[in-house]
């Protein structure tokens, strides 16, 4: 925390205490009915809030036990400490009790006075003395009523004497004790008059509690004098007598003129500095020294002079810049002549309170002085207007003459509310705040950005005798605009007393919702502002507002029309009303939270334009709107910048910022989820506990653009970071990474929060204004995975944290090395990782490790054969290799191991601990890759890379499968029979089910005899895996290939199971028959009974019931996999169970989830390739027939996947069908869906990335520029821009697109003759087109050298 505002205190005599308890200072002070309890002048310890219906009107501090007393008219609680010697100092209530009335004295308002004795004893004051023990219980050992009531009084340090005095009551009352036993007190009195009124009292204070000192009685009175009263001898305690006085109007002569009041110009403050608090003060200054060449030599050698004299210190201040302080010595009763002299007189600016302006604008102030043990000094001046400002002086500068001395440092500044804050409000730029209370007041508070210390500074107060409905801060908070119940109104805060400038009536149906800036047309047009606001009925109103001519920052005035005539008042007019119709079921409108670069004003009216609100619907539906203020037309134009359906229904918060980020809370306040609208995806969604209500969201940024979220609760707030996408490892888009709580300070609950225009968080809790700054420890970081480098006093600056979260990475990041592979950059990762091996070869400790290693930024993204070009065909760029200079290093295995080899000694800096065990696994990794480049496809090649990665990491993550993108590689891929291989090899030749599962084997083979024979080492495999070895355990597999004598064999060997002779009798029957297919239903039923799923299913099969065994896989045992499996090896990949389980479950799946790429997979296993490709590009739910409502996680950020772009630009030149399929993606939406992927690249921290998909993305021809052929289809070879690649002929030959055979023939015409129809060695294995037939095999034909030639293009 860098400050705190820890409220108003009460202009009251009493409102205020400090002393100094158990080696610590400590000041409380009241502030509506609230106790703020402070010790260092910006640490708050403690606010106690009361729940009496009355005001608190009095505060006593003990320091001898450290006890609180507070009271109001009726009541004294008195709070005792605790904790500190666990460093966790807190105040509780010990004893509260009814202040003593008789029947006749409750009229008016009585003011009640507190005052701390020895022994713990307190004194009560009002219409009677009483004072209490309150050792344990209070109890009152003596009271006695008094004529008048008390306005002050109070007791001395040894409990010997009773000074107190009434309202304009020129008597003070002095009260001797004669008896201290506990059960006979007694007290007589005597008369000390005054001219005058007095105004305020006090007794002198000893060194330490055990010391014992005459009594020394200080009176100020309305005349200017301060007179000392002793006791008259030292003998027993004796009447007090007057020792001396000091006039304090002549003690400090004002030399100014301005004030011509000769009743103004000799008010003067005036504060006594007890002996103790100036020997402290002495002791720092000697301490602290001063070299010798210094001119403060002389003022320290005068303060020690001074200090040696013991004496006590009156300081008078006239609030102009004069201070005079006068040494009191000897005082007591010992001495009869009084010595009083002048120890300083100093004029300076630092001492002028009143900056200039009139005495009467102050109506009192309290003065305090104190000084800790081994601290300087310090001086507390009470203000009436509602503050307590702190300054800290060493005592030596503070006496120093020299006009060039540092008197005074302000240290701390106490203000705030007095009543609970509900609401803060900023300007854009984050340089002022409006906060405003439950009882209505508002204040304006002013921020500089970038100070080295972050205070508010209080602006201005405004009152409200009815309830403000909404609020805007004008010019860095000039000017503010108040709506209210059927009025509007401009204030000009620019001075300390605001001023209304306008006030006008507005009509408008419905209950305003929020009041809008609108852009401003031209800049530098600062006198005009145009207001909004919208209305639950959709209606608005637009006014006009005319400021007065001021000088903006910077003094620079642009002259002409633009900004008015320089004595224009301020002003407010309607300029139009609007209805906001394309709204919807509009549920709220409110700003959006400024976040991002700074905008600049463009005067345009299209999606670029700042956003200015937010609206939602009932339904969810999220909203981003700008306006443009049409002068010429008289009118507002609206356009609505995006906007989605979240689905989330009535919710109770939604908050957006300018960067199309928006956060929404459901219905119950428990659930927050945040969405890129921008981007149509939801990227967190968190659940919190019932009693942690959300009711509060605020939005900021860093300078680069990175979003944070501050999350409000009722007594604490949540910073959550935008992270990096990790699609590798699913990582959240969004992280907790500091907890702000205030449960500690203050019992109140938050009432509103709001980022600064820096970056600092200001809380409104209570009457108090917490600022955090943005310095946290991490150490207490909620981010367990991020690796700083240790700072000395273990703190960092919020926006390196989030940037480190979510900025660009490391060319070394294993992120970004993974998606190099994914886009087919291998070349480059073995560029990057040379260039990382040379790094680490000559590292020494200390060095900085570049984020590029020292490679050409052209590298990335200057590529001749791109793999986003739309004819290159595919593994073409990934089998390319680069030229390497003679002598240069090529990338191998050796260099991978010794790589990793340096890896386990040297750390880097920019990765986590994590991070860099992924490092070191994706180098082994490509290192053997590398190894199987000769014999590998692109696709074959990343599948291998992913799927070692995988295995690597089995052990850390949570993830036991591989993803459906990994399978989507190795469908594609040419090379499967070495993935077969690779894949058991890395389980050691022993398949078994769930190894299969892992790796997706049953998904993304294509050849149907491989399938089989898989498929049965894994019927072998499960058998065998155990002792006894269980026929069971394999009978899915067996029967699934149709082999039940392999079955019957195995269990006529398994002598040990109960079951075999049943079993064996059974397995004996002819299943053709009706008669044993029911039975074998009948005890597949039974089994399902006895939960036995997979033993079930073999019996489903067995009565040949491949749908019901289809239906056990999905629904009981959830394997998804085993189901396809059975399908596809049972009848093959054209059978109808596994038509039926794609269309039906399988997209509906994908649909739900929004996986494309197992619904890409899905529709090339039905051979509909052109929606294969369009599943890449488009929401899966809109290919389908009878498309359902997504969920919630199909909307999810993880949908997205940056490899979507590359798997789409190698299938849709793949095959006619793909081709086709890509016409049907509009060159818009190809667009769209290539800048969505960028943007993905940039959020992942790959910027160079996204930066080389859209300089080198190439479209295909746009379809309106082709001439169409037969039947009015287009063909699909005229798509391409080059004739570049294989492209397979797999439009099946009654499609509904060519119409007749004839017109099918004369399409064939068209076609190059290196088309060849049935696909062989692409894809699924398989040409059939939807309810085709599949064709008989083929062998293989010589081809003609004519198709060779025409490759050529001859």
């Amino acid at each position: 925390m860098k400050a705190v505002l820890p409220g108003k205190p009460e202009c009251r005599l009493q409102a205020l205490a400090t002393g100094f308890w158990n080696s610590r200072r400590v000041t409380a002070y009241i502030s509506g009915s609230a106790i703020s309890i402070l010790g260092d002048p910006d640490t708050l310890i403690q606010t106690i809030y009361d729940d009496d219906e009355d005001h608190l009107q009095s505060i006593a501090l003990d320091e001898a036990t450290g006890k609180i007393a507070v009271c109001t008219q009726r009541n004294v609680r008195i709070y005792k400490p605790f904790g500190w010697e666990e460093d966790a100092l807190k105040w509780a209530l010990q004893s509260s009790f009814q202040i003593y009335r008789e029947a006749d004295s409750s009229k008016g308002d009585i003011s009640v006075s507190l005052s701390w004795g020895t022994e713990e004893e307190l004194l009560v004051a009002h219409s009677h003395l009483e004072l209490y023990r309150t050792s344990v219980t209070a109890e009152c050992s003596w009271r006695k009523r008094l004529a008048d009531p008390v306005r002050i009084a109070s007791i001395s340090y040894d409990s010997a004497y009773i000074a107190s005095v009434g309202q304009y009551d020129k008597l003070v009352k002095v009260w001797r004790r004669l008896s201290f036993g506990s059960d006979d007190v007694r007290f007589d009195f005597t008369y000390l008059f005054h001219p005058e009124p007095v105004t305020n009292l006090q007794w002198r204070r000893p060194r330490h509690l055990d010391q014992t000192i005459d009594n020394v009685l200080y009176t100020f009175c309305l005349d200017n004098q301060l007179r000392i009263w002793t006791g008259s001898d030292n003998h027993g305690q004796q009447n007090l007598r007057l020792w001396g006085k000091l006039d304090l109007a002549t003690s400090v002569q004002t030399r100014t003129l301005s004030d011509s009041n000769p009743a103004t110009s000799t008010i003067r403050w005036a504060f006594m500095m007890h002996g103790r608090d100036l020997s402290a003060a002495t002791e720092k200054a000697v301490q602290d020294g001063v070299s010798p060449a210094d001119e403060d030599v002389g003022a320290l050698d005068h303060l020690i002079a001074v200090a040696n004299r013991s004496p006590e210190i009156c300081v008078v201040l006239d609030g102009r810049g004069q201070m005079s302080a006068w040494a009191l010595e000897n005082v007591g009763c010992k001495t009869q002549k009084a010595t009083i002299f002048n120890a300083a007189h100093v004029t300076s600016l630092e001492f002028d309170f009143l900056k200039g302006g009139p005495a009467e604008s102050i109506s009192h102030v309290e003065a305090y002085a104190y000084c800790n043990t081994g601290g300087h000094l310090h001086i507390l001046l009470h203000f009436f207007d509602g503050r307590v400002e702190v300054y800290r002086s060493n005592i030596a500068s503070f006496f120093n003459p020299s006009p060039k001395a540092k008197h005074l440092t302000r240290v701390g500044l106490w203000t705030g509310h007095s009543a609970p804050i509900r609401k803060i409000v900023r300007n854009f730029s984050g340089r002022a705040i409006v906060s405003r209370t439950q009882a209505d007041q508002c204040m304006i508070w002013k921020h500089e950005l970038g100070a080295r210390r972050t205070n508010l500074v209080r602006q201005a107060v405004i009152n409200f005798d009815t309830h403000i409905h909404r609020m805007c801060v004008l010019r860095k908070g000039r000017f503010v605009v108040f709506l209210q119940h059927e009025k509007i109104s401009l204030w000009d805060c620019r001075q300390e007393d605001p001023m209304l400038l306008d006030e006008i009536k507005y009509d408008v149906p419905g209950k305003p919702l929020c009041l809008l800036i609108l852009p401003r047309h031209k800049a530098e047009d600062y006198t005009t502002a145009h207001i909004a606001t919208i209305t639950s009925e959709k209606h608005g109103v637009v006014w006009e507002v005319r400021l007065p001519f001021y000088t903006p920052a910077g003094g620079v005035v642009v002259n002409g029309n633009a900004n008015g005539d320089r004595n224009q008042r301020g002003s407010l007019k309607q300029f139009v009303q609007f209805e906001l119709e394309d709204a919807g079921d509009l549920a709220y409108v409110l700003p959006v939270d400024p976040a991002g670069a700074s905008l600049v004003v463009s005067g345009f009216l299209d999606v670029f334009a700042r956003d200015v609100a937010v609206s939602y619907t009932h339904s969810g539906r999220v909203e981003f709107w700008t306006a443009r203020v049409n002068h010429a037309g008289k009118r507002v134009d609206w356009l609505s910048t995006s906007s989605m359906e979240t689905g989330v229904n009535d919710p109770a918060l939604v908050s957006g910022s300018t960067m199309k980020k928006a956060a929404l809370v459901d219905s119950a306040r428990a659930i927050l989820t945040i969405w890129d609208i921008r981007g149509a995806r939801l990227e967190y969604e968190q659940g919190f506990e019932t009693h942690h209500r959300i009711q509060d969201l605020d939005w900021t940024s860093t300078p680069d653009s990175q979003s944070i979220l501050a999350v409000g609760f009722p007594h604490r707030i949540l910073l959550l970071s935008e992270m990096r996408f990790d699609y590798l490892n699913k990582g959240p888009a969004w992280a907790p990474i500091r907890e702000i709580s205030i449960s500690d300070l203050t019992p109140h609950p938050i009432g509103d929060s709001v980022w600064l225009g820096d970056g600092h968080l200001v809380i409104g809790a209570g009457n108090q204004l917490f600022v955090h700054d943005r310095q946290f420890d991490v150490s207490g970081s909620m981010i367990t995975t991020l690796r700083l480098p240790n700072k000395r006093d273990g703190k960092w600056d919020l926006f390196d944290v989030v940037q480190r979260l979510n900025g660009p990475l490391p060319v070394f990041h294993p992120q970004f090395l993974s998606q190099c592979m994914l886009a087919g950059k291998i070349v480059l990762v073995h560029n990057i990782l040379l260039a990382l091996h040379k790094t680490l070869k000559y590292w020494v400790e200390g060095e900085v490790v570049d984020d590029y290693l020292g490679l050409n930024m052209e590298n990335f993204y200057a590529g001749a054969h791109d793999p986003f070009s739309a004819g290159i065909q595919a593994g073409e760029y990934f089998s390319r290799r680069m030229s390497y200079d003679e002598g240069e290093e090529t990338f191998s295995e050796d260099i991978a191991a010794a790589i990793n080899e340096k890896l386990t000694r040297v750390g880097l800096p920019q990765l986590s601990g994590h991070e860099q065990i992924q490092l070191v696994d994706i180098v082994e990794c490509v290192g053997m890759v590398e190894k199987q480049r000769r014999s590998l496809d692109e696709n074959g090649a990343r599948f291998m890379l992913f799927f070692r990665q995988h295995a690597l990491r089995k052990g850390r993550t949570n993830e036991i499968h591989l993803s459906w993108r990994e399978i989507c590689w190795a469908y594609h891929s040419t090379s499967q029979d070495i993935l077969l291989d690779f894949v058991s090899k890395q389980h050691h030749g022993r398949l078994l089910w769930e190894d299969a599962r892992e790796s997706g084997i049953f998904m993304w083979l294509t050849d149907s005899a491989a399938l089989r024979t898989q498929f049965e080492t894994i019927a072998r495999n499960e058998y065998t895996r155990g002792e006894p070895k269980n026929p069971v355990d394999c009978s899915l597999f067996y029967l699934a290939l149709k082999k039940k004598t392999v079955l019957q064999g195995l269990w006529r060997m398994a002598s040990w199971n109960k079951e075999q002779g049943a079993t064996q009798r059974f397995l004996a029957n002819n299943f053709e028959d009706p008669k044993w297919k029911t039975a074998a239903l009948k005890n597949a039923y039974a089994l399902m009974s006895k939960r036995r799923f997979a033993y079930a299913a073999a019996f489903f099969l067995l009565a040949d019931h491949l749908q019901d065994a289809v239906n056990v896989c999905l629904n009981q045992m959830k394997d998804l996999q085993l189901a396809i499996a059975i399908a596809r090896v049972y009848e093959g990949d054209q059978g109808p169970v596994l038509r039926r389980l794609l269309e039906e479950e399988i997209l509906t799946i994908a649909a739900q989830e929004g996986n494309r790429w197992l619904a890409t997979w899905a529709f090339w296993m039905l051979h509909r390739r052109d929606m294969a490709v369009r599943a890449l590009v488009t929401p899966v739910y809109t290919l389908l027939e009878t498309p359902g409502s997504p969920d919630l996680k199909s909307r999810s950020f993880l949908t997205d996947d940056p490899a979507l772009v590359v798997l789409y630009s190698q299938l849709r030149v793949q095959t006619l069908q793909t081709l086709r399929g890509a016409t049907k993606v509009t060159p818009k939406v190809e667009w769209e869906f290539v800048l969505h992927n960028a943007r993905l690249y940039d959020r992942m921290g790959c910027d160079l990335l996204g930066l080389d998909l859209v300089r080198n993305w190439e479209f295909l021809k746009p379809t309106a520029n082709i001439s169409t052929g037969f039947g009015g289809e287009i063909n699909p070879m005229k798509l391409l821009k080059r004739r570049g690649s294989l492209v397979v002929a797999d439009l099946p030959l009654t499609s509904p697109g060519l119409g007749s055979p004839a017109a099918v023939a004369a399409a064939q015409m068209m076609m190059p003759s290196e088309m060849k129809t049935g696909g062989v060695g692409v894809g699924a294995g398989g040409s059939v087109g939807p309810g085709g037939k599949k064709p008989p095999p083929t062998v293989f034909e010589e081809p003609d050298a004519n198709s060779l030639l025409d490759s050529f293009g001859f």
